[in-house]
C-alpha cells in the first residue's frame, strides 16, 4: 500500500513511518518542519500544514492515511484533530484516497463500555482537567462518522502512551482499555487497520500485553 502519515514528526508518527516501512508500504510523510523530520530512505517528506491548509495536496491514488495528530505543547488548547482530520478529509477526496485511520484518546469514548468504575472516575478527572483536548478529539470524531458515506474511517483509541518495545497487545472493538500503551504497539495497529476492510467504520481500545518473544516479526 502506499500510507500518508499525518503528524510523522511527532513522537507516534515517527514509528508509524517505520513501522509502514517494515511491513513493505510505500509510505509520504506529512511534516510541518522539514528540519524536525529526519526522512528514512525510501520515504517522501512532503511540507504540509495539515491543521491550516484547507487547500492541502496529497498524493493522488494514495491508498490510505494514517493520522496521529494532537494538540501541540507550544500552543495548548488550540484546536487540532478537529480542523487537521477536516482538512485530511478534503484532501483525501481530491486525491481519491479512500481509507483515513486516526488517533484519539480512550477518555474521548463516555460510553463506560469495558471500564472498571474506578477508570470512570479517572477517566472523568482528566477530561475536567483538560477539557479542551477532548472537546477537540470528540469533534475530530464526529467529523469523521459524518463522512461514512465517502469516507472509510476506523478510530483508535489508546490510554497513556509510553515508551518501550512493543507488546502482544489487543484491540478491543467499541471498549475502552485500561492501560497505558507504547507508541510502537499504537504505531502497528494504526497501520495494520490501514489494511483491513473488516476495521472499517470501528473503533478500537488498545490494551497493553505481556512482552513479545525474542525473534517475533517487527
Amino acid at each position: 500500500m502506499h500510507i500518508v502519515v499525518a503528524g510523522a514528526s511527532g513522537a507516534t508518527g515517527r514509528r508509524v513511518v517505520n513501522q509502514a516501512l517494515v511491513a513493505g508500504h510505500r509510505v509520504t510523510a506529512l511534516v510541518r518542519d522539514r528540519a524536525r523530520f529526519e526522512a528514512p530512505e525510501g520515504v517522501e517528506a512532503q511540507i504540509a500544514d495539515v491543521v491550516n491548509d484547507a487547500d492541502l495536496v496529497l498524493p493522488h491514488g494514495a491508498d490510505a492515511v494514517v493520522s496521529s495528530i494532537g494538540m501541540r505543547p507550544d500552543r495548548p488548547g488550540e484546536p487540532v484533530c478537529e480542523p487537521g482530520t477536516a482538512n485530511l478529509l478534503a484532501a483525501m477526496t481530491n486525491a481519491e484516497i479512500p481509507r483515513i485511520v486516526v488517533t484519539s484518546a480512550s477518555p474521548a469514548y463516555t460510553s463506560g463500555a469495558g471500564e472498571p468504575l474506578w477508570f470512570r472516575a479517572l477517566r472523568g478527572f482528566v477530561r475536567r482537567l483538560t477539557p479542551r483536548v477532548y472537546d477537540d478529539i470528540e469533534a475530530m470524531e464526529r467529523v469523521l462518522r459524518s463522512s461514512a458515506s465517502s469516507h472509510a474511517w476506523t478510530i483508535v483509541r489508546p490510554g497513556y502512551l509510553t515508551d518501550g518495545a512493543r507488546t502482544d497487545y489487543r484491540l478491543l472493538a467499541e471498549r475502552n482499555a485500561t492501560t497505558s500503551v507504547h507508541r510502537e504497539d499504537l504505531a502497528h495497529a494504526l497501520v495494520a487497520l490501514a489494511g483491513d476492510d473488516d476495521a472499517v467504520g470501528r473503533s478500537y481500545g488498545l490494551r497493553r500485553g505481556r512482552p513479545r518473544a525474542q525473534g517475533t516479526t517487527p
